[in-house]
């Protein structure tokens, strides 16, 4: 019995012995299968990272290379680019290192950029395009890596403007330039207090707007229009923002006429908009007299001013001393604004009103009492303003060193057109320009 036993446990322990070097034996086969895969896995990884390598160290010699080729407009020009080549290879050996480094993508992108700047019109150096062109890869996969590189989108949009200025009033062109407008866009959204992009986004509208069809154009001169003035309420003085603002409405003025459509009530009239357009290019001289640019402009837009005075237009304001008067005794009456402030001017004052050698308003009898008089020196500040207690209508205050001055405008474009005149004649009065505008305005 006690043998029986014996054999028994003798089979049943080659039995385990059995199913567990089985299960070895499979467990080995299964490892050596998922070792080949993983090895398979790497290599086929390796192969891959070494072709890409390969092809971005083509891509970057390429590069390279359209630096080298630059020669320079002169030997200023060439010492810079010699500076740029340096920094380009700089760039490409970081780049190798490391291909995610967005700031060495960035740097080398702003490096073509500035090669391209050295490209004369006549040079043997590769296309001015080319180097533009590689430039936006850079920046493109510089804001993959980064999506918050405000800089990038707005360099980025510089390069892709230059490209489209080649290419004329062509579809291509249109493609750019709406390409353009929208990295503005994200850089404007990502650095909102930067003057100088919605500057340029509004000039890459304004372009844009020339080659679209008719339908689309008052609609895109409109947001160029928009984004001039948002650029000019960043920073009053401005300039260049001033003046592109007053070509643009100039222009605008320009197709309304040419079209032939009637005007909507609701619309401004194309001689407002030439009055407007004269406010802002006046400006931009009184600020920087000596641009000729500015200078011609105004030669050809002076006459389109409501002489002797800068602006002219209806408010409606509340008894003189009495703000908080009923809206029944707020009227509308006629302001005029010049270099040396806004003046309201009542009804039978108009033929008194006249002015001085020197350009000061001045009324006959009692009228300076009995109307609004804001003195240039003495704004604090001015802005739009919602208060539910202003008669029906765009609010304007103007707060100054004797207190706050309510008015009211026609409609919100028609405020925009007040709170624009008022701060560019205080802007030009706080840069010491203010006898330049009253040159201007009084011949």
């Amino acid at each position: 019995m006690k043998s029986l036993e014996k054999v028994e446990n003798i089979f049943t322990k080659y039995d385990i012995y059995k199913r567990e070097h089985h299960l070895f034996h499979l467990q080995s086969q299964i490892s050596s299968t998922h070792s080949k895969q993983i090895l398979e896995t790497i290599c086929s990884f390796h192969r891959e990272s070494t072709q890409q390598q390969q092809q971005q160290q083509e891509h970057n010699n390429a590069a390279i290379d359209l630096i080298d080729s630059v020669t320079g407009l002169d030997e200023e020009g060439r010492s810079r680019q010699r500076i740029l080549t340096f920094a380009a290879k700089r760039y490409a050996s970081t780049i190798e290192r490391n291909p995610e480094d967005y700031d060495a993508l960035y740097n080398w992108a702003l490096v073509l950029q500035e090669s391209a700047d050295n490209v004369g019109p006549e040079s043997s150096s590769p296309s001015k395009d080319s180097l533009l062109e590689e430039a936006c890869k850079k920046y493109d996969k510089a804001t993959q890596l980064c999506p918050t590189l405000h800089d990038a989108y707005y360099n980025w949009a510089i390069a892709i403007s230059d490209r489209a200025k080649m290419r004329g009033r062509t579809k291509e062109a249109e493609e750019l330039w709406k390409q353009a407008t929208r990295n503005y866009e994200k850089a404007v959204q990502l650095n909102w207090n930067s003057p100088q992009a919605l500057n340029n986004w509004g000039l890459a509208l304004q372009e844009l707007s020339a080659i679209v069809p008719v339908r689309e154009k008052q609609t895109i001169v409109r947001t160029a229009i928009s984004k001039f003035r948002a650029a000019i309420r960043l920073q009053f003085d401005f300039h260049r923002a001033i003046y592109n603002l007053g070509t643009v409405l100039y222009g605008l003025a320009e197709d309304t006429i040419r079209t032939g459509e009637p005007v909507n009530t609701k619309e401004v009239s194309p001689n407002e908009l030439y009055s407007q357009s004269a406010i802002y290019i006046a400006a931009a001289h009184s600020l920087k007299p000596n641009y000729s640019v500015y200078r011609s402009a105004l030669r050809l837009v002076r006459s389109m001013l409501p002489l002797p005075y800068l602006k002219v237009g209806y408010l409606t304001a509340p008894p003189v001393g009495n703000p908080v008067a009923a809206h029944s005794d707020w009227k509308r009456t006629q302001f005029v604004l010049n270099h040396e402030g806004l003046q309201q001017i009542n009804k039978g004052d108009h033929k008194q009103l006249s002015q001085s050698p020197s350009g000061r308003l001045v009324a006959a009898g009692t009228a300076d009492k009995s109307a609004i008089k804001v003195e240039v020196p003495d704004i604090v500040s001015v802005s739009a303003c919602s208060d539910l207690t202003l008669p029906h209508g765009a609010g304007l205050c103007i707060d100054t060193v004797n207190g706050p001055i309510y008015l009211v405008a026609d409609t919100w474009e028609s405020l925009d057109g007040w709170l624009d005149g008022i701060r560019l004649v205080y802007t030009i009065f706080a840069r010491g320009k203010s006898d330049v505008l009253a040159g201007i305005i009084t011949g």
